[in-house]
Formats: C-alpha cells, structure tokens, sequence
C-alpha cells in the first residue's frame, strides 16, 4: 500500500509540474492575459477539469511555487535547532536557498522572464500580493507556535510582518538593479549584505522570537 501510495503520489506530482511548465511556456510567448486555462489544458494533454484540480485559479498556474515556499518556511521553523529561535532558523534557510541558487531565493538575470511576465499582468500581480498576505498569516501561525503563544497576539503578527517586509524590500530592490542591468555578481553581494542588514533590524525589533 504504501508504495502504491508513492507511485500515485509521485505521478501527482509529475502532472501537476507538466500543467505549470505548458503553461509557463504559453505565458512567457504570448502574455498571461492572453492564454486561456483550456488552451493550457489542450497543450498539456489533460482537461480543464484536470487543471483545475490542480491549480484552483489561473494565476496559480503561473505561481506555482507558493506551496512549496510555505513548506519550506514551515519546515525550518518546525525542524530548527534546539535553542534556535524561528527568526534564525528563518535566517538560515533565505542565505542556504541564496547560495543554491533556489528559484524561490535566487537573483539573476535569467529570471528576468518570468518577473516581466508578472508585472505585464494585473491579474498576477494581483494575485502575487495575496498570496504574501497568506504567507505572512501562515508565518505568523509557525512563529507563535514555536514560541508557544497565542496566534492572535500581536507579537507574533508583527514579527511575521516585519520578516515579509524585510525580504520583499530587499528582493525588489535587487530585482530592480537587475533590470536595470547591473551586473549580477555585485547585485548578488549587494543583495546578500542588505538582506543581512534587515534581518538583523527585525530581530532587534522582535527580540523574544
């Protein structure tokens, strides 16, 4: 049962990555707004039924990455150190995903594409500030949890809003400098020494966590 359970769980996975790569392709060439989820469906050989069950909105097709982000974030706090409070463990896991050049983490010049695939789009951009919201409510959850404290509390709120702030400045900064064209190693060191500098300033202001 259980490797059945892998098999199905594994052929889950390759439809769900197949949906999102036909689908990132027909965006890149022709523009987010201009792609229907049936002529994704079409390409991808399935039906729209079938990518609906995968991706409930069209914009998730596109930002498809957003689950694996919460379970790499819930999985750095849940797993840390002993003695490691969440906002290192955080710390820990934004500098490992930078120096492996993690899609979720990465700045270079090559992801270019896919960002002004975003901002051609309402709709994703949209979308792209809802789901920090859902991000930052999700952290706020592990943060209190980890610390063993109400989740409606304040506290832990405003860490989570000050950690998303912080790496959204800085990514954005950094983004910013890319399209512009500077070059990716100094944006890379650049983006790495301010990051570092936010993080530090968050964990000032939210000393307990």
């Amino acid at each position: 049962m259980a490797e059945t359970l892998g098999l199905r769980e594994r052929k889950k996975r390759q439809t769900r990555s197949l949906i999102s790569d036909v689908a990132s392709g027909l965006f890149i060439q022709r523009g987010f707004d201009n792609v229907t989820v049936a002529e994704v469906a079409e390409a991808a050989g399935v039906s729209a039924k079938t990518v609906f069950n995968y991706f409930p909105r069209k914009e998730d097709l596109f930002l498809d990455r957003f689950p694996e982000a919460v379970e790499l974030v819930t999985r750095a706090v849940r797993e840390r150190g002993e003695g490691e409070g969440p906002l290192a463990a955080l710390r820990r896991l934004f500098f490992r995903m930078l120096k492996e050049g993690h899609p979720l983490g990465g700045i270079a010049p090559e992801y270019q594409v896919f960002w002004q695939v975003i901002l051609d789009s309402p709709a994703l951009r949209a979308r792209a500030r809802e789901m920090l919201e859902e991000f930052e409510g999700m952290l706020a959850a592990l943060i209190a949890e980890a610390a063993g404290t109400d989740p409606a509390e304040p506290a832990p709120r405003l860490a989570a809003a000050l950690v998303v702030a912080a790496y959204r400045t800085v990514y954005v900064t950094s983004v910013g400098r890319i399209r512009a064209g500077d070059p990716g190693e100094e944006v890379l060191a650049a983006h790495v020494a301010l990051l570092d500098h936010a993080l530090q300033a968050v964990e000032r202001a939210v000393p307990d966590f």
